[in-house]
């Protein structure tokens, strides 16, 4: 390789730093950082005296005193963030679904325990802010676009997108739960269906366990010194395991996610991690459930998979009884992917932001199925999880299929299909 190929390689790592972390400034959003920074040292010197004067009438006449300063950015500064988001009129007008999913997301992140402020919000209120950046996770839509359309400069759109999916990934553990009591029975759905009231003994499964791939760009790495192939034409020959990342997700009947893993392309864990959770806190599931999961996830008491091999019909039904709950996960997949086209490619080529971004979907999602808020995207082929050979196994997980084979065998035999 030849040392041209070495300065093109590293001029390219040094103008993609560049572009994440830093844009010039127009003198529009230069004069809004300005009142920016004002507005703040403002509301500082505010505070300090109101704590000295703690009368209301006083608070009312140290602002009415500041004379150098207009009454409109007064009014600014005094409000609290949630108060000042309000203020402001989104510069675009919403359909009445879109409004109230921004009103909604603006409800939940005022909330959260979180209350740093977002960053590179000089102009924008928080409405906007939420759609700025949904627009950003919905349309396959440069940050170029995005800046004509807000009329803010690139490097600002950037800093306001992260910043708001930082503040959603806060309400992980808020809208992606576990169920649990009472929550966790409501959840179950039977194995099979129809069911009668004389089947008591009929397995419920809590959820749908599976994955899916979210491609990335290519991370920036380390040449192989020694080799000849120039490095796009490599990329090109050979995939490259840490160009997508693996999303993990357990769904429920409705489609809503309980759980959310997002990894690299290079650790592959196909569902042990949860398993043995499970196992260790055998309280997660509620007596007698299950998750069910293709082949080549693990088969345990606790998540069942379909059998592989030469099978015979009593295997074959098994098969296709629980084909039928894949289908869930499947849609699930495909709504999450119509919704927030965004991942179909994420041109982002950091570990950690493309995590950044693929949970704040995974958590909005749930946010516009609680809202009813509804998308059937299309299942498309290679979004189904394709089977592979039967994953690791143990003795009580063969058990418990065998007892299911024969309680849905018994069920067709007795003609309850």
């Amino acid at each position: 390789m030849d040392m041209s190929e070495y300065i093109v390689s590293a001029g390219r790592a040094v103008l993609d730093i560049v572009e994440r972390e830093w844009q010039p400034l127009s003198a529009g959003e230069l004069e809004q950082r300005l009142d920016q920074a004002v507005e703040e040292i403002l509301e500082a010197d505010l505070i300090a005296k109101v704590k000295t004067q703690p009368s209301p009438t006083l608070y009312v006449q140290i602002l009415q005193s500041e004379a150098n300063v207009q009454p409109q950015v007064l009014q600014t500064t005094v409000c609290s963030p949630q108060e000042e988001d309000e203020t402001q009129e989104p510069r675009e007008t919403l359909h009445s679904s879109d409004s109230a999913a921004v009103q909604h997301i603006a409800d939940l992140l005022q909330s959260s325990k979180s209350n740093a402020r977002m960053a590179g919000r000089a102009s924008l209120s928080l409405s906007q802010t939420i759609m700025l950046s949904l627009t950003l996770l919905s349309e396959r839509i440069s940050y170029r676009s995005v800046s004509h359309r807000f009329h803010l400069e690139k490097g600002n759109i950037h800093r306001i997108f992260f910043s708001f999916c930082e503040r959603i990934n806060v309400l992980e553990e808020m809208l992606i739960r576990w169920p649990s009591g009472q929550g966790a029975e409501e959840a179950l759905f039977p194995l099979y269906s129809p069911v009668k009231e004389e089947d008591e003994d009929i397995p419920m499964v809590l959820g749908i366990l599976g994955h899916t791939c979210i491609p990335i760009r290519l991370p920036i790495v380390k040449r192989d010194m020694e080799s000849t192939v120039p490095e796009m034409k490599r990329i090109k020959m050979e995939a490259h395991a840490d160009s997508w990342l693996n999303l993990e997700l357990v769904c429920d009947y409705s489609g809503r996610f309980l759980h959310c893993r997002i990894s690299k392309g290079s650790e592959v864990d196909r569902g042990r991690t949860l398993r043995d959770k499970l196992k260790q806190n055998p309280e997660l599931l509620p007596s007698g459930s299950c998750l069910v999961a293709r082949a080549g996830y693990p088969l345990s008491a606790q998540i069942l998979t379909p059998y592989s091999g030469n099978l015979r019909p009593r295997e074959e039904l098994f098969n296709k009884t629980l084909e039928g709950h894949f289908h869930i996960l499947d849609q699930a997949v495909a709504s999450l992917k119509a919704r927030f086209q965004r991942l179909q490619y994420l041109d982002i080529g950091n570990y950690e932001r493309a995590r950044t971004v693929v949970l704040t979907a995974c958590v909005l999602h749930n946010v516009f199925l609680d809202m009813g808020q509804v998308v059937q995207g299309e299942v498309k082929k290679e979004e189904s999880l394709s089977g592979e050979g039967e994953g690791e196994v143990d003795e009580d997980g063969v058990q418990r299929r065998e007892t299911f084979t024969e309680l849905l065998l018994k069920k067709c035999d007795s003609g309850g299909t």
